[in-house]
C-alpha cells in the first residue's frame, strides 16, 4: 500500500482531518505525508474525532501546528525547521510525547502507593436469534425460574478496581472506548461508577452513600 492509499484509508475511517496552508500551497504529496504520519497516532490515542494541521512558511522557517481532538481532550503540537516534511515529523513526535505523558498521569498508581483490588467479571453469552424469548409467553408458561434464564457464563475475567480522583477517572474514560468505569474515589474511598451520557457529558453513580 503506497502513501496515497494509506492516507485515503485513514480519512475513510471516519476521522475529520483538515489540512490548511498559510503563505504556502499545500501539495498532494505534503498532504498525504502529513496524513500518513498522523495516522500512527491511533496506536496511542483512542476516539480521535478531529485533527487540524496548519502549515506555514515565514521566510526560511517552515512551521507545522497540529491540533488533535479525542473525546473532550484537545492536544496541540508545534514544530519548525527549514524543511516542511521535517517539521511534520517533529510535530507528530511532539504530539506522541504529549499523549504518552498524559497517559502516564493515570497509569502510575503504584508510585502513589494506591491499593488495587481485583474485580471478578462474568462474560455472558448472548442468545442466538432462534433462542430469543417471547417474554410474555415465557412468563405465562414458565414452571421454573430457570426457563427465564437463557444466558450462560462463558468466560470469567479479572479487572482492577483502582483508586482514582475524579479527574483521573475522566482521563481514563477519554483515553478509552469504554461505556463506564468502576473505581474507588480517592477522597472518600467509596465506590463510584462513571459513565458516558448521550449528551457527551459524564454521569457519576454513587452506589455507596
Amino acid at each position: 500500500m503506497n502513501r496515497k492509499e494509506r492516507a485515503l484509508e485513514f480519512v475513510n475511517e471516519g476521522y475529520n482531518i483538515k489540512i490548511t496552508g498559510r503563505h504556502v500551497e499545500i501539495t498532494d504529496p505534503m498532504k498525504d505525508y502529513a496524513i500518513e504520519k498522523i495516522s500512527k497516532i491511533e496506536r496511542f490515542m483512542n476516539r480521535i474525532i478531529d485533527v487540524t494541521v496548519i502549515m506555514d512558511i515565514q521566510r526560511f522557517d517552515h512551521r507545522v501546528e497540529i491540533i488533535l481532538k479525542a473525546g473532550n481532550i484537545k492536544i496541540t503540537s508545534q514544530a519548525s525547521s527549514q524543511d516542511m516534511y521535517a517539521s511534520i515529523d517533529k510535530a507528530v513526535d511532539k504530539l506522541e510525547a504529549q499523549i504518552r505523558r498524559y497517559k502516564s498521569k493515570i497509569q502510575d498508581h503504584h508510585a502513589k502507593g494506591r491499593a488495587i483490588i481485583d474485580m471478578n467479571v462474568n462474560i455472558l453469552r448472548r442468545p442466538a436469534e432462534e433462542e430469543e424469548l417471547d417474554l410474555e409467553e415465557e412468563v405465562d408458561n414458565a414452571t421454573t425460574a430457570d426457563q427465564l434464564r437463557p444466558h450462560e457464563i462463558i468466560k470469567q475475567e479479572t479487572l482492577p478496581l483502582k483508586t482514582l480522583t475524579y479527574d483521573e477517572a475522566i482521563m481514563k474514560m477519554e483515553l478509552s472506548n469504554d461505556a463506564f468505569l468502576i473505581f474507588k474515589n480517592e477522597a472518600d474511598q467509596k465506590l463510584k461508577v462513571i459513565y458516558r451520557r448521550k449528551d457527551s457529558n459524564y454521569g457519576i453513580i454513587e452506589p455507596e452513600c
